[in-house]
This record gives C-alpha cells, structure tokens and sequence, in this order.
C-alpha cells in the first residue's frame, strides 16, 4: 500500500513530459507509471487533472533573519523577515528548498570579524531554522573580507560535511575579498570539490563612480545603474572567470543583471568552463527606467536592475542556456525600511521574491512560448538542484527521489496584490502583475504542506539538506 498517488496530471521528469501516475511511499518517490498501471491501493489519492506536477522549486538565494545595515534601514536592530515567514510564502509559490547563507557580514566597516569556524558558523544557523521552516533548507557559506589562511583551511573539512558553497563579494570594502585570498579560497574549494557562488563587480570602478556621483550632486537613486554598471560587470566577470580557469573551481554567478555578464558566462561555458548563471525574477520584468517612478527603488536589488537590452539579455538566457537558474535574492523588510534611502549608497537592497519567483517566470517564458515546460522544471528546480549539490534527491520527478512536488494549474488566473502574498512584509513589487498558471498544492517529502490556498503543513516539517556537487557539474558546464 502507498501513502500517495497522483493521478491525471501532465508530469514533467527528467526523461519528458506525459501523462503519468505518481505513486508516494513515506518521504520518497516509489513508482512513476503511465495511467493506470499502479494497480496498488493508497492511503490517499490525488486527482491532478488538467494540471501540471512539477518538480518542487527550488530558490538558490535567499537572506533570511540577519540584520538589515543601518545605512539602509534608518535605525538600529532591523531584521528581514524570519524562516517561518519566509519558508511559508515559498510553500505557497511551489518551493519546497531554498538555499540561504551562513557567515557572519560585517555590516559595519571595521566591525571585528566572527572568530567561529566554518561549521560553527554553520550549527548556529542551522538551529535558528530548525523547527522554524515549512520547506527544507540549506546554506551557502559566506567569506568576508581578509579571509584568514586558519579560515581558508577549513574548507575542504566543511565541504565533507555537505556545505558544497561558498560565497564571496569583489566589491563592498567591509565585505569585499581580496584577489590574492580569493585565488587561496579558490584554490581550496576545488581541491575539496566544491563551488564558488560569486557576487562580481568592479570595486575601483564602484567606489569611483560613487563619489563621482555624489560629487555632482547625482547621488539620487533612481542613478544605481551608473554605480553598478555594465562594464563594472564585464570586467569582473571575466577576472572571475580567468582565475576560475587558473584553480579549476567552478563558478555560479550569482544575480547577473547585464548583457556583458551574460555573454561572460557563455564565453568561459564555450571553453568548456564549469561556469553557470542566475537571473532574479525582477531583473526579468523591470529596467532602471522604474527607478524613476514613485518609491521606484522599492524593485531594487543589488548591484542593480539595468536597460531594457539587459533585461532581454537575461530572458534570453534562459531560453538558450547560459543562465541556468532563477533566483530571488529574498531579502524582505517593511516599506518603512525600503522607502528609507533615496541617495546610491542608502537604498535598501532585496524584496519579498520568494513566492513570486515560479508565476513570474511562468508568465515571462512560458506563457510567451519561449521555453517548455521541461525548461521551466529546469530553470526553477532543477538545474540549481545539479549545480549546487542536491540532485536527485532534490529538483526531480523520478524514483528514490524526495516526493518534492509542486502541482501547478495553467489555467489560473490571477492578477497579483499584497492579499495575495503570505510573508511577512507590507509591500509588494508585484501589486497588479498577471499571472495565467499559478501553484495549487505544493509536496514535501511526501506530505502535503499548501492545499487549495491553505497552509497544511507545520513549521517543523523543514530539514538542513546535506549537498555535494557531482564531479561533471565541476569538471564541465554540464547545466
């Protein structure tokens, strides 16, 4: 006897779509058969109909619960929202992973830097979110600043215990890392056989242009794309990519919001460079012609949304291949706090994306006809659970695999406002946005925790999801 079965829906697997059955023992995929042919009892059956049945998304960037920098804020002790809020807005958009950070931010410049380990560093977020997320969770691990050689020896250790990824930043003073410990980390993370998730931009030409603004008294913010600008991409994409070439580590750019960056990735990927992209959902919808309007900036999302050119660039992207996944970059405040900074260095980075992430693409690439729906499943789910260590445990439909599932109705309609949304914040950017295909029910790990617009599941249902990466998504842009 199974605990599940879904049947009547159009499945999207790793070898096609078609009409199949689903059979669900405890947390894990038993059987995907064609109609009928589960000739099994269930404790519960599914009728899907119409409707598609996805693999459960999977978000590859979030900030979740860490202090909001008081530049942005305009007061002290300002948190994005907690993995409760956060973890249940992504139930409800089809998400049932999402993957945030551990380290510490000096978010204030000589602020002193955590002397924790690694996986010290690791355990104290694992236990914030423990019994505190509907979805399941991991973490990419955050290097600041002068990494340490002590730090830099830890990675290898950390990357055995299913850490996988670690981030770090070129630009930003308090946070940026110097290129000769970024070739030292580099160098260790593909020796353990781990990824880099990069944020890139130009430092000189981001610190130059910052005060040449402020110097001209265009310092507004609507002026953020002139900051972080195209060529600041370009460059530090390429620099990127060389020392990428000379370690041999992998590389998934996080956020890539231009045309030069695009064209980078599919360049280093050309040499056959294990090189991958992300794209933010907002970056596919607005340009900084936006940032003009009233509270334009509440879009914003560093480094910063850009031309119409680059946002074509981006949906391109994803239709062709060099970006291989969308992300959010969930970073979720109150308008008091978005709204506070109106000058390049005081806007409030991120939104409240998380929900949106899955409709907003559907809207974008397949309601257009641009891609499939296997690319859709690809782009959401399951191209970031290959790259980033999960797969196929996670971000596929298929057996042994984790009963992660997302049941999506094509046929909805709904034009998007705040009602709508499940987090915790009082604004969204997508107020009015039309959405023809939205989540109906979303699985983890068998059980069902969003059913017919009510949240069913229970705050402990989350688990840390250990990841390594497969040697080919290292060795080759197998993604």
């Amino acid at each position: 006897m199974l605990d599940l079965i879904i049947k009547g829906g159009r499945v999207v697997t790793p070898e096609g779509v078609g009409e199949m059955d689903i059979g669900i023992q405890g947390e894990r995929i038993a059987a995907v058969a064609l109609p009928g042919t589960l000739e099994v009892e269930a404790a519960r059956t599914i009728d899907a109909g119409s409707k598609i049945v996805l693999p459960g998304g999977i978000e590859p960037h979030t900030h979740i619960g860490i202090p909001v920098p008081e530049v942005w804020a305009g007061k002290p002790e300002v948190i994005t929202q907690p993995p409760e809020a956060a973890s249940r807005a992504a139930a409800f958009g089809g998400v049932t992973t999402f993957i945030d950070f551990s380290g510490e931010l000096p978010i204030t410049p000589g602020e002193t830097p955590s002397t924790e380990s690694i996986m010290e560093q690791v355990e104290k977020r694992k236990n914030a979110f423990s019994g505190h997320s509907y979805t399941d969770f991991a973490y990419h691990h955050i290097l600041a600043g002068d990494v340490s050689h002590h730090t830099i020896g830890e990675i290898r250790e950390a990357i055995q215990a299913g850490l996988a990824s670690f981030k770090i930043f070129t630009t930003f003073h308090a946070i940026r890392v110097p290129y000769g410990n970024l070739m030292a980390i580099f160098e260790e993370v593909a020796k353990g056989s781990g990824i880099m998730a990069v944020h890139a931009e130009d430092d000189d030409l981001v610190m130059y242009q910052t005060e040449k603004l402020k110097r001209e008294g265009n310092d507004q913010g609507y002026n953020l794309h002139i900051v972080h600008s195209n060529v600041s991409e370009d460059l530090s994409f390429r620099k990127i990519t060389r020392m990428a070439e000379h370690t041999g580590v992998a590389i998934y750019f996080v956020h890539t919001t231009a045309k030069e960056g695009v064209r980078a990735i599919a360049e280093a990927r050309s040499r056959n460079q294990p090189v991958y992209g992300e794209a933010l959902h907002n970056y596919l919808e607005f340009t900084h012609e936006d940032y003009k309007k009233p509270n334009g900036t509440k879009i914003h999302t560093y480094p910063a949304i850009k031309y119409a050119e680059d946002r074509d660039a981006l949906q391109q992207g994803l239709v062709d291949g060099p970006i291989c996944t969308t992300a959010t970059d969930e970073y979720t405040t109150n308008k008091d706090v978005k709204f506070f900074g109106t000058t390049i260095e005081s806007v409030c980075g991120g939104h409240a994306g998380i929900e949106t992430r899955m409709p907003v693409t559907w809207a974008k690439l397949v309601n257009t006809g641009r891609i499939s729906l296997e690319r859709f499943a690809a782009v959401t789910s399951t191209n970031a659970a290959k790259i980033l260590g999960m797969y196929p445990k996670k971000g596929a439909i298929a057996v042994g695999s984790d009963a992660d599932i997302c049941i999506w109705d094509p046929n909805l309609s709904k034009k998007l406002t705040l009602d709508d949304m499940h987090h915790d914040g009082d604004y969204s950017i997508w107020e009015d946005f039309q959405c023809n295909g939205y989540p109906v029910m979303t699985i983890l790990r068998g059980k069902v925790i969003v059913e017919d617009g009510k949240l069913v599941g229970s705050s402990s249902d989350g688990r840390w999801i250990s990841r390594k990466v497969a040697p080919s998504v290292l060795a080759n842009p197998t993604v």
